[in-house]
């Protein structure tokens, strides 16, 4: 068994173009845990074929834009310890062509806004040098700016045309009238003549316009896989708290969990506060989340997370259940990116949709429809 654990270390060391010398001795994926495969891709990114720059399909230049790479980069946290992935983060950027983004303020000046690039800088932040920071400020700041000049007037659109379905309102709306309720009063006034009812009054909702009258809690998954879901969350966070309708809490996890709503006046604040990368205890998070809550029918809560739970499985799920049945309106975001489909854990998202909470992926332009939809507790189809 003792020789077995070293040959599984020098197979990690010397990566996967070694498996079929290693197989000769015995030694196959199979015996490699999950933590072990997970180390093993990592360290393969930046050591093995795949990281170098001559690779099929890839090079330097490229790929710091690549969201396999802002995953990578999130991993290492997870896996090793400080001084480890000090050297390590040194190592890719010498390897992924990462020097002239981080050292050359005027690199960023030349760059469009990319939310991969992104994500990457903030994960790399404290290893860039003093003379580039506020470039890669400015840059995040450029980022911010694209996603609200796309989300931010759909967004608050959508709140303030959300609707109070449990009051009728005095005020005369076109957009506000509700029909069902109007038709069903006013059925005695058909016309036989003209074949139509003839209504004697009109009812309207009540808008949800007064002072804080909505909470919503935005749960942010921090681990490598989510760094461009956390951007976008981050940002819409930022608009949603600028509005006097809602009481907005954002709140970022790891294995720890950050309540960082004083900081969401400024987005950019925002985004340098939460620690992207790491491992995740999301049944930690959602019991701070609970705590948040006051008025249970009129909270809305996304948890927002790739679902792979590195706590207490069993404790999340049970978390979720207590929060649903207070009358809490939850939604799980897998992803929201603009980088393909997500991957998450099927089996907590099964057992999450099972308790009757949404549980999918929304693209970043679909956010406004998807808050509107969420905030009228209506069913939406991605």
């Amino acid at each position: 068994m003792e020789n077995k654990e070293i040959l599984k270390r020098w197979r990690l060391i010397l990566g996967n173009d070694s498996d079929k010398m290693f197989a000769s001795m015995g030694i196959n994926n199979e015996d490699l845990s999950a933590d072990d495969l997970l180390m093993d891709s990592a360290l393969d990114q930046i050591y093995g074929n795949s990281g170098t720059e001559n690779s099929a399909g890839k090079s330097g230049g490229n790929g710091m834009s690549n969201p396999m790479l802002t995953k990578w980069l999130g991993d290492l946290r997870t896996l090793f310890e400080p001084m480890e992935i000090k050297i390590i983060q040194n190592d890719a950027i010498e390897r992924k062509g990462l020097r002239q983004l981080l050292f050359e303020p005027e690199m960023l000046d030349s760059l469009e806004p990319d939310i991969s690039t992104g994500a990457i800088l903030l994960m790399l932040k404290d290893q860039i040098p003093q003379k580039a920071k506020d470039n890669a400020r400015q840059y995040i700041q450029k980022i911010v700016e694209d996603i609200n000049r796309r989300l931010a007037d759909d967004l608050k659109r959508s709140v303030t045309a959300a609707l109070n379905r449990h009051e009728h309102s005095p005020i005369q709306s076109a957009s506000a009238l509700d029909y069902r309720m109007t038709i069903s009063r006013n059925l005695k006034n058909y016309n036989k003549q003209l074949n139509t009812i003839l209504p004697e009054k009109f009812y309207f909702f009540e808008r949800a316009a007064h002072s804080a009258s909505r909470t919503v809690i935005l749960d942010i998954d921090q681990s490598g896989s989510m760094g461009e879901s956390a951007i976008y969350s981050s940002v819409m966070g930022c608009i949603l708290a600028s509005m006097s309708s809602l009481k907005t809490h954002v709140v970022a996890f790891d294995t720890t969990v950050n309540d960082l709503t004083e900081m969401c006046s400024d987005p950019v604040d925002l985004l340098y506060g939460i620690q992207l990368g790491g491992g995740t205890n999301i049944e930690k998070s959602v019991a701070y989340c609970s705590e948040l809550v006051q008025e249970p029918e009129k909270t809305t809560m996304f948890l927002i997370t790739d679902l792979y739970e590195g706590g207490n499985r069993n404790g999340l799920i049970r978390r979720l259940q207590d929060l649903k049945e207070s009358g809490v309106n939850i939604v799980v975001l897998l992803a929201i990116s603009d980088s393909g489909k997500p991957s998450y854990d099927s089996q907590i998202a099964q057992k999450v949709a099972d308790l009757d909470i949404p549980c999918f992926a929304c693209p970043p332009e679909r956010l406004p429809e998807m808050l509107s939809a969420v905030l009228k507790r209506r069913s939406f189809i991605v």
